[in-house]
């Protein structure tokens, strides 16, 4: 790709609105370039351009995203059979399990979530496709940045903002890589508490038939019902099912 083919302007209105979230669905012009790292002029002609355009709300002083975003997002989940193939299996782990069940696929330094079946909700923010969690403290996460080759997962690690959400949250890079080795070896990753007090998931990897990891797939339960120690032992049958499963059908 060549400089000239790069479309700065388009790139920018992109992370601004990325700069939106669960936790930040009104922005003022202020807030969003302090977010994004832009001046405000930029950051004010993006955010009344996808005003014009019927991506967001404006009230003279706040900028909130409109229904028309979730377009982008359909194009993509149109576009690729991947959550359409992966729900009715996750659908069915959910059910023998009793807990939620969640498929994720790898986006720098995060987990997106494109698929999930719900029993109950386990933790403060509701997860939905489109959800992102950081990958290094996620089971699924930790899952996929394991099937990646070390240098390039430690890569990813130098680009994540590694903090201490609990006790428990693992920090250190080594020590990451470290357990990416052992869920490599493994097959599964397990997280006792890293993200948020009183969660606990096992998480696997979802290969196509040739070997490829493609996204991956876990189990969440309040820690308070089934203790991290015992997850292996009541849900990996389960969910080595449901990976074999998935790896018949996806190509």
């Amino acid at each position: 790709m060549r400089e000239t083919d790069f479309v700065s302007g388009f790139a920018r209105g992109l992370k601004v609105i990325e700069a939106f979230e669960e936790t930040r669905q009104r922005l003022s012009i202020a807030e969003a370039s302090k977010l994004t790292g832009f001046d405000r002029a930029t950051v004010r002609r993006s955010l009344l351009t996808l005003a014009q355009l019927g991506y967001a709300d404006y009230d003279g002083k706040f900028f909130a995203l409109t229904p028309k975003i979730l377009r982008l997002g359909h194009a993509y989940l149109s576009a690729t059979p991947l959550p359409v193939l992966i729900q009715p299996h996750l659908d069915q782990l959910s059910e023998k399990a009793g807990q939620s069940a969640s498929a994720s696929v790898l986006e720098n330094t995060e987990v997106v979530y494109i698929a999930r079946a719900s029993q109950r909700r386990v933790m403060s923010i509701n997860l939905t496709p489109g959800s992102r969690l950081p990958a290094y403290c996620a089971s699924m996460g930790r899952v996929l940045l394991a099937a990646l080759p070390e240098t390039e997962a430690r890569a990813i690690l130098s680009r994540t903002e590694l903090k201490a959400n609990t006790k428990n949250t693992k920090t250190d890079i080594e020590e990451l890589v470290a357990e990416f080795r052992r869920v490599r070896e493994q097959g599964y990753a397990v997280i006792d508490q890293e993200l948020e007090i009183g969660l606990c998931s096992i998480a696997v990897p979802v290969e196509n038939n040739g070997g490829q990891t493609v996204a991956a797939i876990n189990i969440g339960a309040p820690a308070a019902h089934v203790p991290a120690a015992d997850m292996p032992a009541l849900y990996l049958p389960l969910l080595k099912e449901t990976q074999q499963a998935l790896r018949l059908v996806l190509r």
